[in-house]
């Protein structure tokens, strides 16, 4: 099978203050018509570079050093812009990340699919609102001669993921870049996406660059891949062989990080390589070490937290309806009921996992258990005792420290005008922990280090680090506070593989050191395979089915159960 993309001895610099930095360092790929190639690797190994140089849109000052970009026989490095122009977006498309910001809000669906047609087809308007019907309705979106004139907040992200493919496939190209394109979805929108790729591939010989850290949908995708690390390729070949029986020592370090399905895993095999090694940290904080943190964190260590049979937490009828009771043009709003006769138990000590797709009420749930959002019937005891809900929960109250959260996005759940120093102390000082401003210092030190974290870490802002070190310090502020119940929501979605299994492997470690009870939710089933006792199943805001991790795993009881386990990529061979 001949070449329709050919790499050549890439190489792509960044020029720095510091000199050059070498991006990609020698790439060479080959992808076919007709085939699905997958490029894998950790955050910073160089995938979207890949992607980017192929399209022409290389961010400045990023620029090709040496060695060639061959398509259909002509070499794309030095093309000028106005023939990069006419290649790209008609010959060469490119699915991105997130549908979201890849769209115009302001513009319907219709005007983006028809601006886009005619701006490469010499077409009327009206046939070029028949081909884009055509061409969405081939991506599986219903009722679409309805729904073209819509906006994109109209469109779920799984519908607005198959219009931004719509939109890639509007003018027949050759070759498609898919930059992650199912990071943000759900396993069944997830699974119904990449088996729209595949129809595509096949039936219109296509050649499609897939890009992702998620190992799984490579296997259960890609008919080749290629493991980049550093900008380098590591391994490449059929994917069967290449992830199925790795030969280069990353590679299987890299599939040993991966959260399997099949079975659980005491701890993930961390990746540090030369290049990885932390550097001796000199700067340090006067007598402070993660010791210290763990003594000072055991010693108000309450002996309830040990494992018992008495529930910690029990939820009994929870409903949560939003916007009910609100007027408007046609009466009062019924409201759009999240949550309904919710039933749950949280034993001491243990880990409970929460599974569902996107919408099923996972996240509403931790919201209200932390007194974020109001209940509409029901009750929450903690400890035995009425936990108000909502606005009736004042600031001071008890559970507020011994209840903490670790959200999915540390970006923004983190305050980026203020030092890592001050957001870990200020749970400190807000809860009264300590008044001794020597020790709170120490405590912020020692509590870094506790994590995986330099000392030095707390002199610096959360923009600063990367999404694995951002996570952390979120880790961290919670930690110092210290909680007997932790909800973590969704803390490992945004990371990349071998950052994922160091962020599972602490919560393991913090787990078992302190006691700690914890709400795990995630819509990564491997991952609730890895971490929880018990596994809750929630389906549009109902609880569908609670059992034992092994027992669900092996012959989860309900049907819906059994299709989310179905659809989740695996990486059995």
């Amino acid at each position: 099978m001949s070449a329709l993309l050919s790499i050549e001895n890439l190489y792509v610099n960044f020029p720095t203050r510091f000199g050059e930095f070498v991006a990609l360092d020698g790439v060479n790929l080959n992808v076919a018509a007709g085939e699905i190639h997958g490029l894998v690797g950790e955050s910073g190994a160089g995938k979207s570079t890949v992607g980017a140089a192929v399209m022409g849109l290389l961010q400045s000052p990023g620029y090709v050093a040496s060695g060639k970009i061959v398509f259909a026989g002509e070499n794309l490095v030095g093309l000028n812009n106005d023939a990069y122009h006419r290649l790209r977006g008609d010959r060469i498309s490119m699915i991105f990340q997130d549908p979201q910001t890849s769209l115009n809000p302001l513009l319907t669906i219709a005007t983006q699919m028809i601006e886009t047609i005619r701006q490469h087809r010499h077409v009327s308007a009206s046939d070029a609102r028949n081909q884009a019907i055509a061409l969405l309705a081939e991506t599986g979106i219903n009722d679409i001669e309805k729904r073209i004139d819509d906006y994109p907040h109209q469109f779920s992200g799984g519908m607005r993921q198959r219009v931004v493919i719509g939109l890639a496939l509007c003018t027949e190209p050759e070759l498609i870049i898919a930059d992650e394109p199912t990071t943000a979805l759900d396993v069944s929108v997830q699974k119904q996406i990449l088996k729209l790729i595949r129809t595509l591939c096949r039936e219109r010989n296509i050649g499609i660059v897939l890009i992702t850290h998620d190992i799984g949908v490579i296997n259960e995708t890609a008919d080749r891949v290629t493991v980049l690390r550093s900008g380098r390729v590591i391994e490449s070949g059929n994917t069967k062989d290449v992830l199925g029986k790795p030969k280069q020592t990353y590679t299987k370090e890299l599939m040993a990080a991966v959260p399997r399905l099949d079975k659980r895993l005491d701890r993930f095999k961390n990746i540090v390589g030369e290049d990885d090694k932390v550097i001796d940290d000199s700067w340090k904080v006067p007598l402070a070490s993660a010791s210290f943190a763990t003594q000072w964190l055991l010693s108000e260590k309450n002996e309830g937290n040990e494992r018992n049979s008495h529930p910690l937490l029990t939820v009994s009828n929870l409903d949560v309806t939003f916007n009910s009771g609100q007027a408007s043009w046609f009466g009062k709003n019924k409201g759009f009921k999240a949550l309904s006769n919710i039933n749950i138990d949280l034993m001491n000590g243990e880990v409970l996992g929460v599974v569902g797709e996107s919408g099923s009420g996972k996240s509403t749930l931790a919201k209200a258990i932390v007194g974020l959002v109001p209940l509409s019937a029901g009750s929450m005891e903690f400890k035995g005792k009425m936990l108000p809900a909502g606005k009736h929960r004042d600031r001071h109250h008890p559970s507020r420290r011994v209840i903490q959260m670790v959200f999915q996005d540390p970006y923004s759940s983190l305050n980026n005008r203020k030092t890592v120093e001050s957001i870990i102390a200020e749970p400190i000082r807000f809860y009264g922990l300590s008044h001794d401003e020597v020790e709170i210092k120490k405590l912020v030190a020692s509590v870094l280090e506790l994590v995986g974290m330099p000392q030095r870490a707390m002199l610096k802002y959360p923009h600063q680090f990367s999404g694995g070190q951002r996570q952390r310090i979120a880790v961290a502020r919670a930690l110092v506070a210290r909680p007997e119940f932790l909800i973590c929501d969704e803390p490992t979605s945004a990371l990349d593989v071998s950052i994922q299994a160091q962020i599972l492997n602490l919560l393991k470690d913090l787990q078992q050191t302190f006691g700690l009870s914890i709400l795990f939710i995630s819509h990564n089933l491997a991952v609730i395979r890895q971490m929880a006792d018990r596994v809750v199943v929630i389906k549009n805001g109902e609880v569908v089915e609670t059992s034992n991790t092994e027992q669900f795993f092996s012959a989860p009881s309900k049907t819906y159960s059994q299709m989310l386990l179905s659809e989740t990529p695996s990486l059995v061979f």
